[in-house]
Formats: C-alpha cells, sequence, structure tokens
C-alpha cells in the first residue's frame, strides 16, 4: 500500500467458493454472537493459509482471489455481511 492509497481502495484477497458454475465470496458466521461476515487477507498466502481454518461445504472448489476492500464491503454489506480482514492465524486484525 502507498502512503496515498487509501485503506478502503487497497486489495484483499477473499475465499471464492463455487459449485457447478456459481461463485460466491465464502461467508462465515459466529453464532455466538450473530454475526455473519466474510474473511478477507492482506496477502494470498495468508488466505491459502486461513482457508483451512474457515467452515466450509462439501462439493464446492474454493480459491483465494483479489478484490478492492472498498467493493467486498459494499457487495458484503448488501447481503447483510460485515468484513473481517484476518491474518494466516485466523485472528480479526480489522473490521469493516
Amino acid at each position: 500500500m502507498t502512503d496515498r492509497e487509501e485503506p478502503s481502495n487497497r486489495w484483499v484477497w477473499v475465499i471464492v467458493q463455487s459449485a457447478g458454475g456459481q461463485e460466491q465470496f465464502l461467508g462465515q458466521v459466529d453464532a455466538e454472537v450473530n454475526i455473519s461476515f466474510i474473511p478477507a487477507f492482506p496477502e494470498k498466502d495468508a488466505a491459502l493459509m486461513g482457508l483451512g481454518r474457515l467452515a466450509r461445504g462439501k462439493g464446492m472448489t474454493y480459491e483465494a482471489q483479489a478484490i478492492r476492500l472498498d467493493d467486498l464491503k459494499s457487495r458484503a454489506g448488501q447481503n447483510g455481511f460485515g468484513v473481517f480482514i484476518l491474518d494466516g492465524d485466523g485472528r480479526i486484525v480489522e473490521r469493516h
């Protein structure tokens, strides 16, 4: 990220799940606090490491894809999700 780049315009990595040609972001639900969120990661390697810690469905394929954070926040919000930036160990480093 450059000094002039706004944090919301930076790129993050998300996990995209697909089955039968339909793609969507891999969302997560924390039932204890009733929060639905899209996990995002600052680097591709962190996303790939974090994938093993996320709840996944059977019969789906998963891949890491880059997206601008502001676009992700907009799409997530339209569907009732927040965005959490996680590190490769699954710890939350930012909430949006």
